[in-house]
């Protein structure tokens, strides 16, 4: 009777393992990502948990004065985000067709995100302080992008879910465990606080090279963003860099890619 329990807990967290499907996010694209993913929780439960999320980030800026505070930021950031979207189709045929939001939040820090379900946020300071032009702005945008269009956000909270049903089971047969399905924090505490792994970066760099360049936009610009960022952490470091680890490498891993797309952006062009 002893050793009941603890079974009874880890039979229901294999369970719930073995639940986990292998799904395909994205089509490869001309850039060729093609990694299958783990995931334990739906795409639906997240993309509510991330509405919730962001609705709570816009209320924060709202009351604070800070959303799309600058107009013309805003209409730019929009306009280039718009052109981003109809390429999105590429690597899911549902994505043009996602609730997109997009805003501008008024801040010195050097950040963006896009949410799952394609919630876009870029802080003012990333373009004001790096000069960037519209070029850069898509890369960094279009790097976001690619996250949500793999849902990356889902696969990190699924392993994030695997992990405390792994070691907490007994809490989860007492009902407690309910609590670690919280997924407006999760999805929170994923876009804000957690790096990316280095296979998410690189996916979301790379979807993001292509979408940029299927847009019609320069894809050198990818390179000339993460050197802009790169200098601009010589003074300490960007809060986009401090979650988006190995720059240098970033850089080369770009400037590889970029003959694989250029012919995307001339042929968008002609």
């Amino acid at each position: 009777m002893k050793n009941q329990l603890p079974l009874t807990a880890l039979a229901i967290s294999l369970l719930f393992l073995v639940a986990c499907s292998t799904v395909q996010t994205t089509a490869p694209g001309a850039i060729g990502v093609d990694r299958k993913q783990q995931m334990l929780v739906s795409e639906e439960q997240v993309e509510r948990g991330a509405a919730q999320a962001y609705s709570q980030e816009m209320e924060k800026a709202r009351s604070a004065g800070k959303l799309d505070a600058d107009r013309a930021l805003t209409s730019r950031v929009r306009n280039i985000a718009h052109r981003l979207i109809p390429p999105t189709g590429t690597f899911r045929q549902d994505a043009p067709r996602w609730n997109w939001e997009v805003h501008t939040l008024e801040t010195d820090e050097l950040n963006a995100y896009c949410m799952p379900g394609g919630k876009i946020m870029v802080y003012s300071g990333l373009a004001k302080k790096l000069n960037l032009s519209d070029a850069e702005l898509a890369a960094v945008i279009g790097h976001e992008m690619g996250h949500a269009l793999r849902e990356h956000s889902r696969e990190r909270i699924s392993r994030a879910y695997a992990q405390q049903l792994a070691l907490a089971g007994v809490a989860a047969v007492t009902g407690a465990g309910q609590q670690t399905l919280d997924l407006a924090n999760m999805v929170g505490s994923v876009t804000f606080q957690l790096p990316h792994s280095r296979e998410q970066e690189t996916e979301a760099d790379e979807i993001g090279l292509e979408l940029m360049a299927r847009a019609g936009y320069d894809p050198h610009s990818a390179v000339s963003v993460w050197q802009k960022m790169m200098s601009a952490a010589q003074g300490g470091t960007p809060e986009f860099l401090s979650t988006h680890p190995s720059p240098q490498s970033r850089i080369a891993n770009l400037q590889e890619l970029v003959p694989k797309v250029l012919p995307l952006y001339k042929g968008g062009r002609s």
